[in-house]
Formats: C-alpha cells, sequence, structure tokens
C-alpha cells in the first residue's frame, strides 16, 4: 500500500485516512489504532474497513486517549469553510434545476420540433432587444434632445412602457432560456451568457426605481441616461454570448 508523508507527533507518526470523515463541515473522527514495530499508527475507520494514508493536514490536531477496553484511539477535528462558500452560493444550477424540473417535463411531452427548442428562445430575444428596446432607447434620446414639445410629449409616454415591457419580456424570457437548456439536457448558469443575462436583469431593475426619484434628484435623470445606455451594451454583448452559446451545441 502506497503511503503519502507523514508528521511526528510525540515520537509517532501519525498516518490520517481521507475518507473517513461523515460531516463536511465539522467532524471529529475517531479511529482504532494499532502500533507496529516502527513505531508508526495505522489508523482504520470505525466501520473496520482499512483506507489509505494520507498525511495529517496542519490544522488537524491529533489526541490520544484511551477507550473503555483500554485502546489506544486517535481523535482528529477539522473544519472545512467549503459548505458555507455553498451555502453563500445558493440557488445555485442543482436548485434552479429542481424548480424548473416539472416545466420541463411537460415540454419534452408535447415534442417540440429541435429547431423550435434550440432557437425559439434567442429568436424572441432578439425581437424584444432590437424592437422594443432599441426604439425604446431612441425615444430615451429624443426626450433629453428633442426640442419638439409633442414628440417630446409623446416619447415621455412610450419611452417607460416600451422599457418596461422588454424588462418584462426578458424576465419571462430568461426562464425560456433555462427551459430549453433543460430540455436540451445542457449546463445552466455556468456560460458567460447566463451571468451578463443575471447582471442585465439587475441594472434594469435599478433602471426601472430611478424615474421615481426625479422628482425630488433632478440630477439622477443624467444617471438613468448613461446606466440606460449602459444596459443596452450590455444586452448586445449578451445577444452575441448568446448567440455563440446556440451554436456551439
Amino acid at each position: 500500500m502506497a503511503m503519502a508523508a507523514t508528521t511526528t507527533t510525540k515520537g509517532l507518526t501519525l498516518l490520517r485516512p481521507s475518507s473517513c470523515f461523515a460531516s463536511p463541515l465539522l467532524f471529529p473522527s475517531r479511529f482504532s489504532v494499532s502500533t507496529s514495530p516502527a513505531r508508526q499508527i495505522r489508523i482504520r475507520c470505525s466501520a473496520e474497513k482499512e483506507s489509505n494514508f494520507v498525511e495529517i493536514l496542519p490544522e488537524c490536531a491529533p489526541e490520544e486517549v484511551e477507550d473503555e477496553f483500554g485502546n489506544g484511539e486517535t481523535v482528529l477535528y477539522s473544519i472545512s469553510p467549503l459548505p458555507l462558500l455553498f451555502l453563500a452560493a445558493l440557488p445555485g444550477a442543482s436548485a434552479v434545476r429542481s424548480a424548473f424540473r416539472p416545466f420541463v417535463e411537460l415540454v419534452k411531452t408535447l415534442n417540440l420540433p429541435d429547431w423550435l427548442v434550440h432557437w425559439g428562445h434567442p429568436g424572441n430575444m432578439a425581437v424584444v432587444l432590437f424592437a422594443m428596446g432599441g426604439y425604446g432607447t431612441y425615444l430615451g434620446f429624443r426626450i433629453r434632445f428633442s426640442d419638439d414639445v409633442e414628440e417630446k410629449a409623446k416619447a415621455k409616454d412610450l419611452h417607460p412602457k416600451l422599457l418596461g415591457g422588454m424588462f418584462f419580456f426578458f424576465a419571462l424570457g430568461a426562464t425560456g432560456g433555462v427551459t430549453s437548456l433543460l430540455t436540451s439536457d445542457k449546463p445552466i448558469l455556468e456560460s458567460p451568457h447566463a451571468v451578463t443575462g443575471l447582471i442585465g436583469l439587475a441594472l434594469l431593475t435599478i433602471q426601472t426605481v430611478l424615474p421615481s426619484l426625479f422628482e425630488g434628484k433632478p440630477e439622477l435623470r443624467n444617471v438613468h441616461g448613461l446606466l440606460g445606455s449602459g444596459i443596452m451594451a450590455l444586452f448586445l454583448v449578451h445577444a452575441a454570448l448568446g448567440l455563440q452559446l446556440g451554436l456551439s451545441y
């Protein structure tokens, strides 16, 4: 059996198996031990199954105790931060998959054409982006720079409706994109397309709230205009990444 590097404590060479820890966050683990003539401790899991030898990590503090039968026993304590990082990342792809599973199964039973499942989401979102988003952005600039009072009034009426509709259909389209990927058994939330989409929706939420603050803080109109232009540029990049994703499988 191959042996890894060891750590010497109190004149004894201690070896720790990697497969004996039951809890991923806080584990003490108990092991029965027996000494060999070379003064090494051979560690066995409590289930009496011998595991591979590995080095004791620096954060583990070995402690020798005596059980009721008088046999030597080593207790190792260790804390892993990985489960905490996992909890901080929730909800993740697995949670989304679980939430979408019933709807995905329903879509699969419809036996839709592959091209529709594959390109339906990109086609719909392209229409929303360039028709509603593009024209809504144009109206935003006319509100700022037009000298025609009548044109300005119409733009003020239509601009929030178009951009509000874009926000709604983008949020709805995000669920369609996830469904399309899951129906095709593809990974979700890992691509740059998914990341830019989530960032874009978050920025659109802020953009939607800003007009309600214009009366008390008129300087926010400039922020609204710059942020809106930046969001449209981001969604153009998002569209390019989506096309690249669609062509990749």
